[in-house]
C-alpha cells in the first residue's frame, strides 16, 4: 500500500510539473506525444503482422513439402495469405503459365525473386518511422530541456536570488521534456531492432523457399527417362 501511494504521489508531482511548464515545453511534449502514439501504433500493427506471418509460413511450408505439387498448392494458397512465402509460389506459377512452351528456369527464378522483394518491401513499410522516432525524439526532448534551463536562468537573473530553492523548480520542469523524449525513443529503438531481425529472418526463409519452388518446377517439368527394352539390355 505504501508503494502504491508513493507511485501515485510521484505521478501527481509529474502531472503538476507538466501543467506548470511554459508554452514551448508544452509544445515539445505534444510533439513527443504524437511521435510516441504513432510509433506504438506501428509497433502493435507490425508485431501482429509478424506473428501471423510466422504462423502461416510454418503451416504453408509443411503443406507445400507434404504436397510437392505447384498447382495444388497454388489453388489453396489463399488460406495462407498472411505468409510472405505465398507470393513467391504464385509468382513462379504465373510465370509458368505465361511461358506456355519450353521451360525457362531463369525467368521463373526472376519471378520468385521479384515476388520475394515485393513482400519484404511490404513488411518494411512504416518501419522507418520507428527509426526516425528513436533518432529524433531525444533531441526534441533535449531542445525542450535547454529552452527550459535558459528560461529558468533568465528568471533567476531577474529575481536576483541565486539559491537552489529558486532554480530547482525550473530545472525539474525543463528535464521533463528529456524524460519524455527518452520514453518515446527507447521503445521505438527496441521494436525497430526486433522487427528488423524478424524481417531479415523472413528474407532468408523466402530465399530458401524460392529454391524449393525451383526444384519443384524442374521436377514437375522433367521428362521420364525412356525404358530400355529387355532384349536390348541383353
Amino acid at each position: 500500500m505504501h508503494q502504491i501511494g508513493f507511485a501515485f504521489a510521484i505521478g501527481g508531482e509529474i502531472v503538476d510539473l507538466v501543467q506548470q511548464t511554459g508554452a514551448v515545453a508544452k509544445l515539445v511534449l505534444l510533439i513527443l506525444l504524437i511521435f510516441s502514439l504513432f510509433s506504438w501504433a506501428v509497433i502493435l500493427a507490425k508485431w501482429g503482422a509478424m506473428r501471423r506471418a510466422k504462423v502461416q509460413s510454418s503451416r504453408f511450408l509443411r503443406a507445400f513439402r507434404k504436397s510437392g505439387r505447384l498447382q495444388e498448392m497454388s489453388a489453396v494458397a489463399e488460406q495462407f495469405k498472411p505468409s510472405p512465402l505465398v507470393p513467391v509460389l504464385e509468382g513462379a506459377v504465373e510465370e509458368l503459365r505465361r511461358q506456355g512452351g519450353p521451360l525457362r528456369i531463369v525467368a521463373v527464378q526472376r519471378a520468385t525473386q521479384i515476388a520475394s522483394s515485393e513482400e519484404l518491401t511490404r513488411l518494411e513499410r512504416r518501419l522507418p518511422w520507428l527509426a526516425t522516432t528513436g533518432a529524433v525524439t531525444p533531441f526534441i526532448g533535449l531542445f525542450g530541456t535547454v529552452w527550459g534551463i535558459i528560461d529558468a536562468c533568465h528568471g533567476l537573473g531577474t529575481a536576483g536570488a541565486a539559491t537552489l530553492r529558486a532554480v530547482a523548480p525550473g530545472i525539474s520542469e525543463a528535464l521533463i521534456t528529456t524524460a519524455a523524449g527518452l520514453a518515446a525513443a527507447i521503445p521505438a529503438v527496441i521494436a525497430y531492432n526486433l522487427i528488423g531481425a524478424s524481417i531479415r529472418e523472413f528474407a532468408s526463409r523466402s530465399d530458401d523457399f524460392a529454391l524449393e519452388v525451383l526444384n519443384a518446377v524442374e521436377n514437375s517439368q522433367a521428362q521420364p527417362r525412356p525404358q530400355v527394352p529387355a532384349d536390348v539390355r541383353r
